[in-house]
């Protein structure tokens, strides 16, 4: 089954105690948390704080997704707080080694993720180290993005590189940005086994409706 892990970003930020109680109730797998430093994304948002919240406040894995300039120094900070997953660019660090080791040691599991036009070749060196690959489908800093369709061919093409590496654990596979009822099917259908979505399940009257709506 796909794992849905509705982010946090587009929650209403007055009431996040309450949106992520409602989240679970309604039938979310994991919580997603955008976290970004105002320098690698022109945005600013949570800081080590809200995973705790979080924490304190769901059962429900939570899947750190760091979008900063320095993730070898958030990397333990973030694991501390309470973090299940942390994923982190392979554009903001030359010690890609050495920031998935850190997040390893720290007792969280580690991912990476890729921009739109990041090449795929980073990937296969790493794979010996990560639980999680994340696929943008849109350019990291805002919710609310139109869906970059080229996404699908790359998930496609992670899902068969993963398919053929045949490892002893496996990778999840997620996408996130742009994630909607419309943009759900093809990606799980190319390989997707985990999908972020914001705006689309935040945004709805019913989160359990859009969630199964994104599963179906």
């Amino acid at each position: 089954m796909t794992i849905i892990a509705p982010s946090l970003l587009s929650a209403a930020p007055g009431r996040l105690t309450e949106e992520i109680q409602a989240i679970e109730a309604a039938g979310a797998d994991w919580l997603h948390l955008d976290i970004m430093d105002g320098h690698f994304t022109p945005n600013l948002t949570f800081g080590p704080w809200i995973v705790e919240l979080a924490k304190k406040e769901t059962k429900l894995p939570l899947d750190v997704h760091l979008m900063v300039t320095d993730p070898l120094a958030q990397a333990k900070i973030f694991a501390q707080a309470g973090a299940d997953f942390i994923s982190v660019h392979v554009e903001a660090t030359p010690h890609l080694h050495l920031v998935l080791d850190t997040i390893q040691r720290a007792g969280a599991r580690p991912g990476v993720a890729l921009n739109p036009l990041t090449p795929l070749d980073f990937l296969e060196p790493s794979l010996d180290f990560l639980d999680l690959i994340v696929i943008m489908g849109v350019n990291p800093g805002w919710a609310g993005q139109a869906f970059i369709p080229r996404t699908v061919k790359r998930v496609a093409q992670v899902s068969h590189l993963l398919a053929t590496q045949k490892k002893d654990r496996s990778i999840f596979l997620e996408v996130d940005g742009g994630v909607s009822d419309q943009t759900a099917p093809a990606l799980i259908q190319a390989g997707a086994s985990v999908l972020v979505s914001g705006s689309y399940v935040f945004k709805s009257r019913d989160y359990g409706q859009a969630i199964a709506g994104l599963r179906q």
